[in-house]
């Protein structure tokens, strides 16, 4: 007869059937934290990221219900698997399950807080669904996104937005700086007069590189086009300068210039001998802490394996990267036009980096919360004080800078999740508003209420503002949605202009004209905007985010998807994302939903 037992599993303890039945029922044992693995502080120095698949539970919650979209409900009871990006951090303290808990009822907004022998565990709000819970404590951040700027875009004067990059600002008069479809044009009018232009965005340690020429060979005087980076102004600055002879060598030297004063960091050297009309040049330069480096090659070649000048250099630590051009004394036949391409940042930093840290977790309730604490909801909260699955905030974390690739076998490998840009270019550059959830996963969807929407053409990966609102709070946390059409108060609409006033769950701060006091907004909330001052109807919402929390440096900061950074950010390239200061939502602040 064959011995049907299970075999042993080495350093596994093995309990017989009476054993296990006597046992006292344990809670149970942490799992993984559930966020991106750039965006957690991980402290245990064998911690692994590995992307998992989370099976349904096929038991329902009595608090959790299908989701009305029917399509996906990784916190619910939809069934499916749901491929997530975790994180096991080894040495998280093991949380026993809450025992007993008190709760104690607050006003402005109408809340129920439940503690524990800990302290506060969590906070429920009458109307809505969302529910703050006590958890690991997490550390959510985001740096420089890699870019290419290839100017295929037709800009009249100054070289407009560069998609993801930034907004290009230029010296001089904006007409001497045009894009025609596929390259930057640079016109030196005047000899002995620099003409930079730059990205906005400050970044230290940085690896670029770009494609440069010049339309003729110079004539009378050198003309040179440099890579600028560190740049602060038009007086400090460093460059990896491309210069180009009249006999037609060209050579690269490494500058510094700091308060106008010139200092050549590594003196002028042959690259190549022949230039022609038009002939593309590669130039790279590189700062990592002190060292600053660069070569540069011919157009079509292998890049060279070794830097032609590195030099230990403290000057410019931090500054926009862009471009030089300048036709020196001398030079005769001019303008002479300069043309740039494939401007792209391999690796930047930030000089500050948004962070954000803290120990609450967001849930959402298959009910608002209507002011009665039941058994059902206690054993709910004592289920999400040890639940690591993915919450509202590490659902947004899913689509920043970096964040890996997750499908959904449920949608036919459908993306779900990842790095998310915010829409399609339009000819001039700009990013067209208009990616909803299912956009991004290039799928056709039929709302609960009978409408339906094709996936947008060039849509696939992308998430306007409430598009990525909804991808977290309706697709993920279950809260359902429609489009244009019966929109109740309970339901997620399309529009932000309509989640602000109509949206589901309870407004929590409103002003008309100033931003509200931000004395009640809680961790989750979503904040809507009056940011676009083109809107033809004054006043109305334009733009919204979900509110992560105090930053490092103790101001209160929102995660969002929007155009400048191409996407859904924490950081504050074209705008600060945050909610006090002068800059552009905090003072265009006007309403605070709590789903």
């Amino acid at each position: 007869m064959h011995d049907r037992r299970r075999p042993r599993i080495p350093g596994r303890r093995h309990r017989h059937h009476h054993q296990r039945r006597q046992e006292r029922r344990r809670p149970p044992r942490h799992r993984p934290v559930t966020v991106h693995s750039r965006h957690v502080d991980v402290r245990a120095r064998r911690a692994e990221c590995i992307v998992r698949r989370w099976r349904q539970s096929r038991r329902r919650h009595p608090l959790r219900r299908r989701v009305p979209d029917g399509r996906h409900d990784p916190g619910g009871s939809a069934g499916g698997v749901m491929a997530v990006l975790t994180v096991d951090e080894g040495l998280m303290p093991y949380q026993p399950v809450p025992a007993a808990l008190t709760t104690q009822t607050l006003t402005s907004p109408d809340r129920l807080q439940v503690s524990d022998a800990s302290g506060v565990l969590a906070t429920l709000t009458v109307g809505a669904k969302t529910v703050t819970v006590r958890g690991p404590t997490r550390t959510f951040t985001e740096n420089k996104r890699p870019f290419t700027d290839t100017f295929t875009r037709t800009v009249t004067s100054t070289f407009g937005t560069s998609p993801g990059g930034g907004t290009w600002s230029n010296s001089g008069s904006d007409s001497l700086y045009t894009v025609n479809g596929s390259v930057g044009q640079i016109s030196c009018d005047v000899a002995n007069t620099s003409r930079h232009t730059t990205i906005v965005d400050n970044l230290t340690d940085v690896d670029v590189t770009a494609k440069v020429t010049i339309t003729t060979v110079p004539a009378g005087a050198t003309a040179s086009i440099a890579l600028s980076f560190g740049y602060t102004d038009t007086s400090n600055s460093n460059r990896a300068r491309l210069l180009v002879l009249t006999t037609g060598v060209v050579q690269l030297a490494l500058e510094k210039e700091v308060a106008s004063t010139v200092t050549t960091l590594g003196a002028a050297t042959q690259v190549g001998t022949g230039f022609t009309a038009g002939q593309w040049w590669r130039i790279r330069a590189q700062r990592t802490g002190s060292t600053i480096r660069c070569r540069a090659w011919l157009d079509g070649t292998s890049e060279p394996g070794t830097w032609l000048h590195s030099v230990t250099e403290p000057a410019n630590p931090s500054g926009r990267v862009g471009f030089r051009a300048l036709a020196s004394t001398g030079s005769t036949g001019l303008p002479r036009l300069v043309q740039v391409d494939d401007l792209q940042v391999i690796s930047g930093s930030w000089p500050t980096i948004p962070t954000v840290t803290h120990n609450t977790w967001v849930r959402v309730l298959g009910s608002p919360f209507n002011g009665t604490w039941t058994p059902a909801l206690a054993n709910q909260i004592r289920a999400w004080a040890v639940d690591t699955t993915p919450d509202v905030l590490a659902y947004a974390m899913m689509y920043v800078t970096g964040a890996p690739t997750v499908t959904s076998p449920a949608l036919s490998g459908a993306q779900i999740a990842g790095q998310a840009n915010y829409g399609p270019l339009a000819a001039d550059g700009s990013l067209v508003e208009g990616a909803d959830f299912h956009d991004y996963m290039n799928r056709n969807w039929t709302f609960p209420n009978g409408e339906t929407q094709t996936a947008g053409a060039g849509e696939a990966g992308c998430l306007d503002c409430s598009g990525f609102v909804r991808m977290i709070y309706g697709f993920h946390m279950g809260i359902p949605m429609v489009r244009l059409a019966n929109i109740n108060g309970t339901n997620l609409p399309r529009m932000t202009k309509d989640i602000g006033p109509y949206g589901p769950g309870v407004i929590i701060a409103q002003a008309t004209g100033t931003a509200p006091p931000l004395d009640s907004i809680q961790i989750g909330d979503v904040p809507h905007f009056d940011a676009d001052t083109s809107d033809a109807v004054a006043g109305q919402l334009d733009h919204n985010g979900i509110y992560l929390g105090t930053d490092s440096l103790g101001v209160p900061r929102f995660i969002n998807s929007r155009k400048t950074p191409n996407g859904p950010t924490l950081g504050d390239l074209g705008g600060a994302s945050t909610l006090t200061g002068g800059g552009t939502y905090a003072t265009s602040l006007r309403l605070i939903r709590r789903f």
